[in-house]
């Protein structure tokens, strides 16, 4: 299988497009193209200009899910080798979940099986109108295992209880109102995106990665004098930040900070 069923491109704002690109197969998944997706993060991750991530799929569909040679492999695997399989696109959730800078699914057509797992991992989600999701898993015998922890976590375990045990299909209203996309649109996905990236672009990048791992460390830990001491610690390192003294002067002084002027300039030089 070739790279390009995977495609990277960053532009000169810092956004990151992330396509999947099988659209052939619906953008089925198996281990090559977790690998490629896992590597493509990795390269995001360690680029200083990425700002934001949005992940996308070419084609009418965002994915199908599983691929069913890899599905029909994996039935030929003994326990440990299963172990080791699922690992991989466990690891895959985890690291688009813990991306330090915000990721934005685009979903087109149906996202199925694991499909839902990587919207859910996602900070934000934009589907088209006529976009549809199934936790299918149990109609073949299996269970959404590695994508369960993010996909509670987006719909809730009420609705979790249902789609998980039902294996309906349900579409972008209900997905909207649970709370796994944030928007749905009937018009184009890209107009729909461009606020949300205006919006992201226009806030410092230091702020925005420092705001979104400060979103992850409170969670899930209990309100206490502990927590109370660490959120200090935290406003307070950033206060004497390079990007938090400059936001703050630029505030006060009614001006544009440098992270937008920088931004400025670089669009004029297109």
């Amino acid at each position: 299988m070739s790279a390009d069923h995977v495609v990277l491109e960053i532009d000169s704002r810092g956004v990151a497009r992330l396509t999947m690109n099988r659209p052939e197969v619906h953008n089925a998944f198996d281990d090559v193209i977790i690998a490629q997706l896992r590597a493509a993060l990795d390269e995001v991750r360690e680029n200083a200009d990425a700002r934001v991530l949005v992940l996308q799929s070419a084609g009418k569909n965002f994915s199908a899910g599983a691929d069913l040679n890899w599905m029909r492999s994996m039935a030929d695997k003994n326990y440990q080798e299963n172990v080791e399989d699922a690992g991989e696109l466990g690891a895959l959730m985890w690291e688009l979940d813990q991306l330090p800078i915000p990721t934005i699914a685009l979903v087109n057509g149906a996202a199925f099986g694991g499909a839902v797992g990587l919207v859910a991992c996602c900070d934000m989600a934009i589907g088209q109108s006529r976009a549809s999701f199934c936790l299918s898993e149990v109609k073949i015998g299996l269970i959404p295992a590695v994508i369960s922890p993010y996909v509670v976590r987006a719909l809730g375990e009420p609705a979790a209880r249902r789609y998980m045990l039902t294996a309906e299909r349900f579409f972008a209203a209900e997905a909207h109102r649970l709370g796994l996309l944030d928007e749905v649109t009937d018009g184009d996905l890209e107009e729909a995106l461009e606020p949300l990236l205006t919006a992201l672009l226009a806030n410092s990048p230091a702020a925005v990665k420092a705001c979104k791992n400060l979103i992850q460390h409170v969670s899930n830990l209990p309100l206490n004098q502990e927590l109370v001491a660490e959120t200090a610690r935290r406003i307070a390192e950033i206060r004497v930040s390079a990007e938090g003294q400059e936001g703050l002067s630029s505030f006060l002084e009614k001006r544009t900070p440098a992270w937008q002027t920088a931004k400025a300039q670089t669009d004029g030089k297109k």
